[in-house]
This record gives C-alpha cells, structure tokens and sequence, in this order.
C-alpha cells in the first residue's frame, strides 16, 4: 500500500511527474540507439565471441547488448567513465585541479568541462580498439580507411550523444543520467538470458535452476546490507560561549561506509584485466619467435578461468585499498575535525585522532575489499556451480542496479518531502 500512495503522490505532482516522464523518454531513446547497427560484421560470430568470453560478455552487459548489436552507441558512456575516473585522480595529484574541487559549484563545472573534452579522445581509442579486436577474430571484415573513418567517427559520436542524453536526465529528470542508463543496459539484458534458459531448459537442469535462484536472491539481500552498511565514529563538538550564547556542544557522528569505493575498483580491474589478453591476441602472429611464443603463453593464460578469477579477484581487493586511500584521508579528517572545534571522545585531536581513523578504515575496507572482489568473480563461481551458461549472475551489476534503484528512490522521497507541508 505504501509504493502505490507513493506512486499516487508522484503522479498527483505535475512538476515531479514531468521529471520522471522526460527521465524515462530519453532513455527510450537510448534503448533505440543501441538497436541502430553499424554495417560490416558478421552478428552471429559476434555474439558467440560474448557468449564465449566472460570479460567482454560482462562488458557487452553494461552497454544493454549494444556491443553485441554493433551498435553506433556500441562503447556506451565507458569513455566518459573513464575521463571522470582519470579526472577525479588526477585531482589528488595536481594541485590547480584540486584547488578547482574545492571552488564548489564554479569549479565542479570547468572539472565537467575538461572530462567532456577528456572523452572525446578517450572514445575515439577504445572504439579503435574493440574494433581491430573484432577484425582479428574474424568478425569484421577488412574496410578502407574512409571506412574506418566513418566507423570510429559513428562510435564516438554515439557515446558523446549518450553521454548527453544522461547529463540532460541528471539536470531536468531524476536521478543520476549516466548510471541509469548503464542499469537499463543491464536490466535490458535479462530477457535474453531468460529466453536462452528456457531453450535449452531440461529436467536435469531444474535443481541447478532452483540452486542459481537462491543464490540470486541471496546475493541481492547481500548487496543491500554491504551498500547500506556503514560505521559511525563518534564526534563532540566543544561547547563555545560568547556573551551570553553558547554555541556549539552537539554530539554526532562521522559514517565510514563499508562499500566507499562503489564499483570504481572493479571498473580499474576490468580495464587492466583486458589489456593483456586483447595485446596477446594482437601479438601471437607477431615474426619474432619469441614474442609469437610469449602471446600464445599469456593468451593461454588468461583464457584459465581459475587463474583468472584468482587473479581478478586480487586485483579488485588491491584497487580498493588504493582508491578509498585516495578519497578518505585520515589526516585531512583529523585536521578538519580540529579546525571545526570537534574530537572522537576518548582519543586526542591532532595525530591519534588521525591513527584513529585510519585504524577504524583500515579494519572497514577490509571487510568491503573482499565484498568486491567475491561480487567481480560471482560469474565464474556460478557458473561452476550451476552449470548454466545461458543465465549469468553479474555481482557487479547486480550492484549498480540495486545502488542506482535505492538513490533514485531517495531523490523521489526527497522531492515529495521538498512538496510536504504539516499544519500545526
């Protein structure tokens, strides 16, 4: 009864409903971009090449079968992803770009500015990218370079129009326009995979069905926990007296979330995890021997699950150790806690109180580390338990979607709160 109040009051809201209505038209119109395909490719070796790989079927989720389609919206928003992420580190390490975070709104829109700009080039080289991959394994056909041309200048224009489309949703709808069209990607995607279960579907295959559901559900309830989860630091604030006020003496809490580094640590771990098989793939008919000798190596390599799973997994828990370093300080905590008149009780400001921190940090991102890092090798852990290659279980978008639904609820919640007047 509660969801449909909710809804009744929303659509009761003009101002709201439009928000929502403009939100959902520009994401059919992104649905609809990924379905235009680019010409020159074999769709069905296409589709078998996701089908196959784990990594880049993971990818092809994300871009709501896109990639799979050949579509000109093929690489999705990632190239503006990966400008936002090289900008945001780029901001810990040059000052001017850290001054300019610190300027607030004036800033935050010239840092806006240069990650469009940072885009354009970024989309223009991964677009190259999956398309020489695609070409060697015999999925697309030689072209001219005007063709060539033509197709980087489609892709790339196809991702900067994405990447719009969710910058209008994020001004005029609701919520956040990048992540939800990266959660419809996703959400578009299980159709399929139900349809192809249920193809192939027998009776010696219903437990494992039932095993997968179970597992699903568990995962999502998992999910929700870590992501909500967070651990409050006690802070005081000394109590000030001028004149005949007195100012100050509140008792509150600083939150530590379990999962801070969001899905940033998987997004570096997928990229770094790509590169060497995709370089392998390019060298193997290198003419030095050696180097031939040495691509089949790591090429064999990285098609073992088992050693990619491990390593994967590594890489994911060593990415978040080093991304939430970046963005939670301790020091800088400490100094702001003591600049604003407060402290932990029972720990004195200044150096302990930043030990503090960093100890109570330290033990949290331990436990969201490895939440990471099962969640990024959920898929291969499936589907050695199920046996099911039709149905996959992506924990990373199982992630996104359940993040990205609970913020767009709390915005809805906030603008029916902003419209909300008690009489007393």
């Amino acid at each position: 009864m509660r969801v449909l109040d909710t809804a009744k009051q929303i659509f009761q809201l003009s101002d709201l409903r439009k928000r929502i209505l403009y939100a959902v038209f520009l994401l059919f119109i992104a649905r609809i971009l990924a379905h235009i395909p680019l010409p020159g490719v074999d769709v069905t070796q296409l589709r078998d090449f996701f089908g196959r790989n784990q990594i880049f079927g993971l990818l092809n989720m994300f871009s709501g079968g896109a990639m799979q389609n050949f579509s000109i919206i093929m690489m999705g928003v990632g190239p503006y992803i990966t400008s936002s992420i090289i900008m945001q580190l780029l901001g810990m390490v040059i000052p001017s770009l850290e001054e300019l975070q610190k300027e607030g709104e004036q800033g935050q829109q010239t840092i806006n500015y240069w990650t469009r700009i940072l885009t354009v080039p970024l989309a223009i080289i991964q677009s190259y990218a999956m398309i020489t991959l695609l070409k060697n394994q015999g999925i697309v056909g030689t072209w001219t370079p005007l063709q060539l041309a033509v197709m980087i200048i489609s892709i790339t224009a196809g991702s900067i129009l994405l990447m719009w489309i969710g910058e209008l949703i994020s001004e005029n709808g609701i919520g956040n326009g990048v992540s939800l069209i990266i959660t419809l990607g996703i959400v578009a995607g299980i159709p399929t995979q139900v349809r192809n279960t249920l193809a192939v579907l027998d009776m010696s295959k219903i437990i494992s069905l039932v095993i997968f559901g179970i597992i699903a559900i568990g995962v999502v309830i998992l999910i929700i926990l870590v992501n909500e989860g967070q651990r409050q630091i006690p802070v005081s604030y000394a109590r000030r007296i001028r004149g005949l006020k007195a100012y100050g003496g509140v008792d509150t809490h600083l939150p530590i979330r379990v999962n801070t580094a969001g899905v940033i640590p998987i997004i570096f771990a997928m990229s770094l995890m790509i590169f060497p098989g995709v370089a392998a793939k390019f060298l193997t008919a290198a003419r030095s021997e050696w180097l031939a000798h040495g691509a089949t190596f790591i090429s064999n390599l990285f098609s073992n699950n088992w050693f990619y799973g491990i390593l994967y997994f590594l890489l994911v828990i060593g990415f978040t150790f080093f991304y939430t370093g970046i963005i939670l300080k301790p020091t800088q905590i400490a100094e702001n806690l003591q600049k604003q008149g407060g402290f932990i009780p029972g720990v004195r400001p200044g150096t302990e109180t930043a030990s503090y921190v960093s100890y109570i940090i330290s033990r949290i991102n331990l436990t969201g580390a490895v939440f990471l890092g099962v969640i990024a090798v959920l898929p291969f852990v499936m589907q050695a338990v199920t046996r099911i290659n039709t149905l996959v279980i992506g924990g990373t978008g199982v992630l996104i979607m359940v993040s990205v639904i609970i913020e767009t609820m709390r915005q809805i919640q906030a603008q029916l709160l902003m419209r909300q007047y008690e009489s007393y």
